[in-house]
């Protein structure tokens, strides 16, 4: 079976605290956010007893990190490219340093609007190659990077996202699939190339994404955007995606070997109030699937 781990960005307190109360629930391990105020940037944890202490933290717990979820967004990359850079070779350095996971998360970090005196092809082009050159940094450190397309960020249509990671074509490189995301990226939500929603929805997308998913996060969707212009991550059961369908599919049909199935409760309003509820869902479809 997969293990499960719960998104700390989602839940705004100490990570001490939330590592503990993940384990009580029975979390195997944390998908860890570099955003601050609780989370591990470089320039929170920026001393060596801090790192120790974070890697005490985990190590003593018997957690484990699924994720590293690298603090970018503060740039936009089409606009503050070396800025975004620079930002991710530094949180990559960090991520080395802590040794604690070697998958690492990025973004497109720029909304869903091609800029002026750009077409759509330079953007997509742009991405591919930095993040040719994004992967290929981290593989020289041992990491693999996945990429979390969403409704809030460029690039965002089912059939450009497989064909970016295509073009990309990094043995490191893969897609970060979040249910939430991809049903409403399914739906065409926020896509700047029309005429790109699926007729079959998710189950689709998760077909179209065969031996390119790096990690799962999920969650469910209702189909809503949220007050930030991207996907409502709402808990099992308040969506309407059929996780009896969509599960089977990543194991059977899109091949997902990864060892974690990741809850992502991202700015979901007291995400610790249903992380159990959460978790117990993940458990059931764990054990009858995986």
């Amino acid at each position: 079976m997969k293990k499960i781990s719960l998104s700390s960005w989602a839940i705004p307190q100490p990570l001490d605290q939330l590592v503990a109360g993940a384990k009580k629930i029975g979390y195997d391990g944390i998908s860890l956010g570099g955003f601050p105020p609780f989370g591990a940037h470089p320039d929170l944890v920026d001393t060596q007893e801090k790192k120790d202490a974070l890697v005490r933290l985990f190590r003593d717990s018997g957690m484990e990190v699924a994720d590293y979820a690298l603090d970018m967004w503060k740039y936009d990359s089409l606009k503050m490219t070396e800025e975004w850079r620079a930002e991710y070779t530094r949180a990559l350095k960090l991520a080395k340093e802590l040794n604690l996971t070697d998958i690492m998360r990025v973004d497109t970090c720029t909304p869903p609007v091609v800029p002026m005196g750009m077409t759509y092809q330079e953007v997509k082009d742009f991405f591919v190659k930095h993040f040719k050159e994004m992967a290929q940094e981290a593989a020289a450190l041992g990491f693999k990077v996945v990429w979390e397309f969403e409704p809030g960020f460029i690039i965002n249509e089912p059939k450009n996202v497989i064909e970016l990671v295509d073009r990309v074509n990094e043995p490191n490189f893969s897609l970060l699939f979040d249910t939430c995301h991809a049903y409403n990226c399914a739906l065409g939500l926020r896509h700047v190339e029309e005429g790109l929603k699926l007729e079959g929805g998710i189950l689709e997308f998760v077909r179209m994404a065969k031996d390119r998913i790096g990690l799962v996060h999920v969650i469910d969707s209702d189909g809503t955007l949220n007050e930030t212009g991207t996907s409502t991550h709402a808990p099992f059961g308040e969506g309407n995606i059929n996780f009896d369908e969509v599960i089977p599919a990543f194991l059977h049909e899109a091949n997902y070997k990864a060892d974690w199935w990741a809850i992502d409760l991202c700015e979901w309003p007291n995400a610790w109030e249903v992380a159990e509820d959460c978790y117990k869902f993940v458990a059931a479809f764990n054990k009858k699937y995986s």
